[in-house]
């Protein structure tokens, strides 16, 4: 029990090969649908 447990971060679930690339593109989404909502609506 003094094994050290890891924090499982689910990234075999993940499109991208890259966590950085993940949160990149999820950035990008977030200011496309900000910039929408603020313009269009």
């Amino acid at each position: 029990m003094t094994e050290e447990q890891k924090f499982e971060r689910g990234t075999s679930l993940s499109i991208f090969g890259s966590d950085r690339r993940e949160d990149f593109m999820a950035l990008i989404f977030a200011l496309a649908i900000a910039f929408g909502v603020y313009f269009f609506i």
